[in-house]
């Protein structure tokens, strides 16, 4: 076996200590710098543990489960805000995802060659507004021109549970959910546009040559091979959402109450730490720390989920070399 050779002519095993001195010093300086990252979450883990101890340990996990956050009474049970953290951020995922994929689909596949990269330059840019336009543009502008279709909605299909019926406030949960959405989309979009561009080219042009037309090349081509990817984008666009604080507290109408349905106020985690934390004492601000421990938590579980499913994709994508799809011939339906 012959030793790799090095620009010089000499080959890795013939270069002295001192030159081989440089490599180890960033193979060891990056290693460090990523086994910082995992230490200092963990030191965020343990603050956290330590700070939320004596809320923990009066309310134990009725902290998690129970319906009642009262600051007067000193009694701290964080359901209300779990679940208005988990409807707003779904309806972000509901909304936001399709439109973003369909977005990225659309630039790389459908999209005019000189005009991909402006238009995707306008969709990066939604990441540069900051939280707090876009809640004051929930505020000022969703707010009340919704409340007309929300009001409409809610009557209309009042048989659903929790979708229809029920008082419409101007605050909702709908409200924060579609800010999130918008909130969103460049990340997810972005995602997806990267993994939508290494699709081999062989695959689709393959799927043409059998009769596919373009949406079927797309559907059985593209976003098949896509996939793993694109749920790696939004479960990260979900911690996006999850951890969201002051687009939600001008928009969710920080009442700690579980709402009956979409368009009743509600509560986040990260906004009742926003709103409470600067006047929070003694066991109140444990409380804050255990929100904000929740809201960790959930974070961290939507992450590891992204990493696992982007893994698999590319082992998938890795052991077979090909989509896996089957394309009917024209004229036989897709």
């Amino acid at each position: 076996m012959e030793a790799t050779s090095v620009p010089g002519g000499r080959s890795v095993l013939e270069r002295s200590p001192a030159a081989r001195l440089p490599d180890q010093a960033l193979k060891w300086g990056l290693t460090g710098l990523a086994a910082l990252i995992l230490v200092l979450l963990a030191y965020f883990f343990v603050r956290l543990i330590g700070q939320s101890h004596n809320v923990f340990s009066r309310f134990g996990l009725s902290f998690v489960f129970g319906n009642d956050w009262d600051v007067s009474r000193d009694i701290y049970h964080g359901a209300p805000l779990v679940v208005g953290t988990l409807i707003t951020s779904a309806i972000a995922l509901v909304i936001g995802v399709p439109v973003a994929v369909a977005s990225a689909v659309f630039i790389n596949e459908l999209c005019p060659r000189r005009v991909r990269a402006p238009l995707s330059m306008l969709v990066d840019l939604l990441a540069a507004v900051p939280s707090v336009v876009y809640g004051l543009w929930g505020v000022f502008v969703l707010i009340p021109k919704l409340l007309p279709a929300e009001k409409w909605f809610a009557s209309t299909f009042s048989f659903i549970p929790f979708i229809g019926g029920g008082t419409v406030t101007g605050p909702n949960y709908f409200i924060a959910g579609l800010i999130l959405a918008i909130m969103i989309l460049p990340i997810v979009s972005a995602i997806s546009r990267e993994v939508i561009a290494t699709v081999p080219s062989e695959h689709k042009e393959a799927a043409l040559a059998l009769g596919a037309t373009r949406w079927e090349m797309i559907r059985m081509a593209v976003l098949p091979y896509a996939r793993p990817g694109i749920t790696g984008g939004a479960m990260l666009g979900l911690g996006r959402a999850l951890g969201e604080t002051i687009a939600v507290v001008l928009v969710i109408g920080d009442a700690p109450v579980i709402g009956h349905n979409l368009f009743n106020q509600g509560y986040s985690l990260a906004a009742v730490i926003a709103n409470e934390f600067g006047e929070a004492q003694g066991l109140h601000s444990s409380a804050l720390f255990a929100a904000g421990l929740v809201l960790f938590v959930l974070t961290l579980i939507v992450n590891i989920i992204a990493r696992r499913f982007v893994t698999r994709g590319e082992r998938g994508h890795a052991g077979t070399g090909a989509t896996g799809m089957t394309i009917a011939p024209a004229g036989e339906g897709g």
